[in-house]
């Protein structure tokens, strides 16, 4: 039975439209992103930038930058770093927008103030005053007599933007996607069709018919060479890269004859095999009202092949894996609810009901091998960000589990042995 945890324990900030996408900008800035939409109802529609830290006791997040993109709702996102720069892609409407995010150590005047109500429900800070917090943000420490301390923030400028969906009527990006090498850009739509980009100059590099219906999401592989598309035909679908053609499909036989599609594609590197990947979905039922059970599903994606599933006691709707491959995520439709689950086994050991009030709409783990800085140090084996359009951001921690060790075990095992025949001895038996 996996731990369970009080649903408002790991919430960590409010904020003030529905969010759509999470994105980790560094090894511990996140990035969350959406809106209210078009329509004059007063609801900001944009980005929020937060640094995350642990003070020892909880994990706090710190906002950093606000950005609103007008009348524009940010419904899906994807962030890279190609080691000098950070680049955001943004799904707005039909079009994709490019954003550059430039790094910025800005000096401010360290200032002491009594935390707000707000701060204390939400965990969200806006200044860092003590010299703790500043050694566990990585932050530069200043002597106290300056009172100044340095900081890191993001300036974001718009760059191009590119036309991604031609659906005659309404079209509408809806999943967008940077490889691991952020030299190709992937997006899909309401026209079914899987685009290519060179990134960042978004020139088209393929156009490729790969659905009858829209688009729900893809995922690159780690090296590269591989993209996984899945949509509303039902249809999961490996494509090679480098041509553009069809690699394998992915085919499985639900249970009881009911049709179940596709929810959400990932990725995950095998452990001590970076040469190896899993693929990672979520299969929905069609048509069915109610609780009804979703399925947690892995695949070699060289073969198409199902390894593994797991089923879960309703639909799902959003999925997150780690990027050393360990941990998997997964978020639900109807009760807000999120688990992780161990990568190889699908085993759950950690389940938050009711994280949200609403549909998780987004995950993100907090990174473990991120190169632009060290990992957040806190006394948990794996930390997972959850967003919903209930405005909230949460974070959900699986703590260390204690096991003993296999030759801990062994030996254990020989000396029960050896002390059980001693006593038989004495005792002549």
């Amino acid at each position: 039975m996996p731990p369970l945890r009080r649903p408002n324990e790991g919430l960590l900030a409010r904020v003030n439209f529905p969010l759509y996408s999470v994105e980790m900008l560094s090894s511990r800035h996140v990035l969350v992103a959406g809106g209210g939409g078009s329509a004059k109802t007063g609801v900001a529609n944009g980005f929020e930038i937060y640094e995350i830290y642990h003070n020892g006791d909880r994990f706090v997040a710190e906002e950093i930058v606000r950005h609103e993109t007008g009348p524009s709702v940010v419904m899906n996102c994807a962030v890279r770093s190609d080691g000098r720069r950070s680049f955001l892609v943004a799904g707005q409407e039909s079009h994709c927008q490019l954003y550059h995010v430039n790094t910025k150590i800005i000096d401010e005047s360290s200032v002491t103030s009594k935390p707000s109500e707000s701060d204390e429900k939400t965990t969200v800070r806006q200044r860092r005053t003590s010299t703790r917090q500043a050694q566990n943000s990585g932050v530069e420490e200043i002597p106290q007599d300056s009172m100044s301390i340095r900081r890191l923030s993001f300036d974001i400028k718009p760059g191009d933007s590119v036309q991604t969906d031609f659906l005659d009527r309404e079209p509408i990006q809806r999943v967008v996607r940077l490889s691991w090498d952020c030299k190709l850009m992937a997006t899909g739509g309401t026209d079914g069709r899987l685009r290519l980009w060179n990134f960042p100059r978004m020139t088209k590099s393929r156009d490729i018919a790969a659905h009858s219906k829209e688009l729900d999401d893809l995922d690159f592989s780690p090296d590269g060479k591989l993209v996984v598309s899945i949509a509303k035909d039902g249809l999961g679908v490996v494509w090679d890269v480098a041509t553009g053609k069809e690699a394998g499909t992915l085919a499985w036989q639900p249970p009881e004859g009911v049709k179940y599609l596709f929810k959400r594609c990932r990725f995950g590197v095998i452990e001590d095999k970076k040469d190896k990947c899993r693929l990672f979905t979520l299969a929905n039922p069609l048509g069915k009202s109610g609780r009804q059970r979703g399925f947690l599903q892995q695949w070699d994606p060289e073969t198409g092949s199902l390894q593994r599933m797991v089923g879960l006691d309703e639909s799902l709707s959003a999925l997150s894996v780690r990027d050393d491959g360990r941990f998997v995520a997964i978020g639900t439709m109807f009760s807000g609810s999120v688990s992780i689950h161990i990568a190889f086994s699908l085993q759950r050991v950690l389940h938050v009901p009711n994280a949200h009030s609403m549909f998780v709409t987004g995950l993100q783990f907090l990174p473990v091998l991120s190169s632009d800085g060290p990992a957040i140090s806190s006394d948990s084996e794996a930390a997972v960000l959850s967003i919903s359009v209930d405005n909230r951001i949460c974070i959900h921690s699986l703590q260390y589990r204690h096991t003993l060790p296999a030759w801990a075990a062994i030996i254990l095992i020989i000396v029960i042995l050896f002390l059980t025949f001693m006593l038989c001895s004495y005792m002549g038996l």
